[in-house]
């Protein structure tokens, strides 16, 4: 049923309390603590205004990694330099990732590799390891990480033969959801196999992920980040696209349906109802893209639209739409679930412009309120080659000590950085490792960021060529 003006001005009006910022993307401050919205986090014990975060970022003597004082990293796996239990080095290009408890203190990690195209094209594409490959000629996929209570890891593979493995999701019973941000048909590009699927990892059973099954009924795309609703069992997905811009979705199961271990698998490639948000002001207009959002706070009711082909052999998901039928954004990266939504990255923040440089923004939905605010807003960073500023927010990941952390894939200098509650930016840290040359610089950028089941350790990915990071310190509320 869709939202009548009456019903979004009684959901949104808890929702929108208290957002006092003003002004344009634009004239937005992107610095560490640039002033967002403040509430009771932002203050001292004796109520002064006080900077969000751990504080300056100390340079790395190895240049990997900078971080604030009293923080220390260790890498995990590096591609090229570490082997998996098979044999080979650990492929490259690192991406989304998730970390789950294991048994005896052991944390395993699921690790994206984005991986475009034929294998050939790359020099360490994810190995075909035998009974978990879908389609031999692509060169993506997850390898599982183990990292033990005494600091030894293993790494082996979950998924091979996958393309473009992006982002992804953690599901409610420890599984990995791997999305392929590609959907090239069979007989494109090399590809013997339709791609544009979600997959499923399990890192605790080797087993369950023999003889990969694309999700078809998540359909058929250019596939970012998904999340579950642990209560509704509701799937969102995210779609990084262009031309026109993607997609905010929804999978509601099928009457009956218990999510679990392996049960996506069993599912009918029809099975549910997959829909794209339409989403409307608090007057009742119609939103055309989230780029018209300008102010922290703002908040937009959302509807859901049916999809009419969610294979889309002929006709991509989101042209299958009339232009006032759904809401668009600009690059829609990283999702995660936490205080009861989803929070998802629009990587750019106003309307497209050719070459226009990143800015972006975070989003929450409400599915109770059915509702998306803008939680985080970053405006177009003048030098990134300078530190102090952020561009090109991608993969995040909510934080046990309050807010999101965001990682960096724009321009320049490459952060992972924290957001409070209320907006405010923070560095964690500063990727050091210079890909370029002394004359013309390039940091890889940032890309998966998770914390261990116990708060206690940051895991970051480096992508190209391929580095994950632990992180460990004095961690505390961020304000």
């Amino acid at each position: 049923m869709p939202l009548s003006r009456r019903d979004f001005t009684a959901r949104t009006v808890i929702a929108g309390a208290g957002v006092a910022l003003t002004g344009t993307v634009g004239a937005l401050a992107t610095a560490p603590g640039a002033l967002a919205a403040e509430d009771a986090a932002d203050r001292d014990e004796h109520g002064r205004p006080c900077e969000p975060g751990y504080g300056p970022l100390v340079p790395d003597p190895a240049g990997i990694l900078a971080l604030p004082a009293g923080f220390t990293y260790r890498v995990i796996t590096h591609s090229g330099v570490t082997r998996l239990e098979s044999g080979e080095t650990t492929p490259s290009h690192h991406d989304g990732t998730a970390a789950f408890e294991g048994h005896r203190g052991v944390t395993l990690l699921v690790n994206n590799h984005e991986l475009k195209g034929r294998r050939e094209n790359w020099a360490r594409p994810v190995p075909l390891a035998e009974g978990l490959v879908y389609d031999p000629a692509a060169a993506g996929g997850c390898t599982i990480v183990e990292v033990r209570r005494g600091g030894e890891v293993a790494e082996w593979v979950g998924i091979a033969g996958t393309s473009t493995n992006c982002a992804g999701g953690a599901t409610p019973w420890n599984t990995w959801l791997t999305c392929e941000e590609n959907s090239d048909l069979a007989g494109r590009n090399g590809m013997t196999k339709d791609h544009g699927y979600v997959f499923e990892v399990d890192p605790h059973d080797r087993r369950a992920n023999r003889d990969p099954r694309p999700v078809k009924a998540f359909g058929r795309y250019d596939h970012e980040a998904v999340v579950i609703d642990p209560r509704q069992g509701h799937a969102y997905l995210t779609e990084d696209a262009s031309g026109p811009n993607g997609l905010l979705y929804r999978w509601t199961p099928p009457r009956g349906f218990r999510h679990g271990r392996g049960r996506l698998r069993t599912l009918a490639a029809d099975a549910g109802v997959l829909q794209a948000a339409k989403c409307t002001d608090s007057s009742g207009r119609f939103v055309d893209d989230l780029s018209r959002a300008t102010r922290i706070g703002t908040v937009y009711g959302v509807d859901w639209v049916d999809v009419p082909d969610r294979d889309a052999r002929t006709v991509p998901v989101r042209r299958q739409f009339e232009a006032d039928a759904v809401t668009r954004g600009r690059k829609l990266e990283g999702m995660w679930w936490g205080d009861g939504g989803a929070y998802f990255v629009s990587s750019y923040a106003r309307e497209e412009s050719p070459g226009a440089a990143h800015d972006g923004q975070v989003w929450f939905y409400d599915p109770k309120r059915r509702t998306i605010r803008l939680t985080v807003l970053i405006g177009v960073n003048a030098d990134p080659s300078a530190d102090g500023g952020y561009d090109g927010p991608d993969n995040i990941t909510v934080s046990p000590y309050g807010g999101v952390v965001i990682a960096e894939d724009g321009s320049g200098l490459q952060h992972l950085f924290g957001a409070t509650d209320s907006g405010r930016t923070y560095p964690l840290a500063r990727n050091e490792l210079n890909i370029g040359s002394a004359e013309e610089p390039e940091y890889s950028e940032f890309a998966g960021v998770c914390f261990s089941p116990d708060g206690r350790t940051l895991y970051a990915c480096i992508q190209d060529p391929g580095i994950m990071l632990a992180v460990t310190g004095p961690w505390r509320r961020a304000r």
